[in-house]
């Protein structure tokens, strides 16, 4: 067994806490993207000019601290590729971030809410998230922090076009706001396409676990924000928020149609899922967040009992690959990681 003490290391501090329709919405986030006045982006921009980006980054952190609480920041080319992954897998930067470690950094606060990448597509990507359906609360501390570093760097800004970012989707406020959904039942009764397909009418994006180029597994759905520029940032949580509120309402009629009219085939499914979990002694990536999505759902239900709905979550990040891999203080083959990551699912939940 993990002790609590790892889990620290290997889990974001939110996964330990529910939060508001968390039956449903895993997870809120808020990004920012903020360019430095006189310096190219990244994308065109040398070492020197990306080192410089760096330093007055960590000038303005300095001078803030005490705002900010304790923090770590980390020279992201100093990790072990195995180690970046990690970052990846627990969603405090983008898979393009560590692609290419050189110059950049990563600043995250101790519960794992707070991570500023440097030197992303962008020179800052501000990112908050939090459990649950909790935008303004996470809006709320991203712009806390962005306020606090602009009384120490002058970003690039246009009077008529608002914050000037490396993507032109980006442009205006620079924000980018996303709920991880789990839509369990409207998978069961293959309503999700139909759904996610009317959402992306509405103004919003549909991506995988982990953004834009990723696929979804598991029942989890990123639902993003497509418009930044012309509206103001609460506008556009406000609107986001509304939108994952008319998908959560959905999935939970579903659920309870199901419970209603398909109650024995549901609970045969769920319970053979979690049967699965508790004696298979090989598990893909995969075919466990399947799994697990199942008994994610079949204990929001009350169909399985005796199971914290905390550690089907904390059962979520510890299976994937690298963090896996971290786990057992190797690098392993693709046959000994499905081996280990059933046994760490089999231990939590016979315990």
């Amino acid at each position: 067994m993990i002790n609590q003490e790892d889990l620290k290391f290997f889990l974001p501090g939110w996964v330990f806490t529910e939060g508001e329709a968390s039956d449903v919405a895993f997870s809120s986030r808020i990004r920012l993207a903020r360019n430095i006045k006189g310096i190219p982006f990244p994308g065109f921009a040398n070492e020197k000019q990306l080192a410089a980006v760096i330093e007055l980054v960590r000038e303005a952190i300095v001078k803030n601290s005490p705002e900010f609480g304790a923090l770590d920041w980390i020279q992201v080319e100093d990790l072990a590729p195995n180690d970046r992954l990690i970052l990846v897998e627990k969603h405090m930067c983008s898979p393009q971030f560590v692609e290419k470690p050189h110059c950049k950094s990563l600043i995250i606060n101790q519960e794992q809410s707070i991570s500023i990448m440097v030197n992303e597509e962008d020179h800052l990507r501000i990112q908050t998230i939090m459990p649950g359906l909790a935008l303004e609360n996470a809006l709320n501390l991203a712009n806390q922090i962005d306020d606090y570093l602009e009384e120490s760097l002058e970003y690039s800004f246009d009077e008529c076009r608002g914050y000037l970012t490396a993507c032109p989707t980006n442009v205006g406020t620079g924000l980018r706001a996303s709920v991880m959904l789990h839509l369990p039942g409207l998978a069961l009764v293959d309503q999700v396409k139909r759904v996610l397909s009317a959402l992306s009418h509405i103004g919003v994006n549909i991506r995988g676990m982990y953004g834009e180029g990723t696929e979804s597994f598991g029942d989890l759905y990123q639902v993003s924000n497509q418009v930044t520029l012309g509206r103001s940032e609460q506008d556009l949580t406000n609107n986001l928020k509304s939108v994952c509120r008319q998908a959560i309402e959905q999935e939970r009629t579903v659920r309870e149609a199901l419970l209603k009219d398909s109650k024995v085939q549901l609970e045969d499914r769920l319970c053979r899922s979690y049967g699965v979990l508790t004696q298979a002694r090989v598990l893909t990536s995969q075919e466990a967040l399947k799994l697990l999505s199942d008994v994610k759902l079949g204990v929001e239900m009350g169909i399985i009992t005796g199971i914290n709905k905390i550690n089907i979550r904390k059962l979520i990040f510890l299976t994937k690959t690298s963090t896996l891999q971290k786990i057992v203080g190797k690098e392993m083959s693709p046959a000994e990681r499905d081996f280990n990551r059933a046994k760490i699912i089999r231990d939590s939940l016979n315990s």
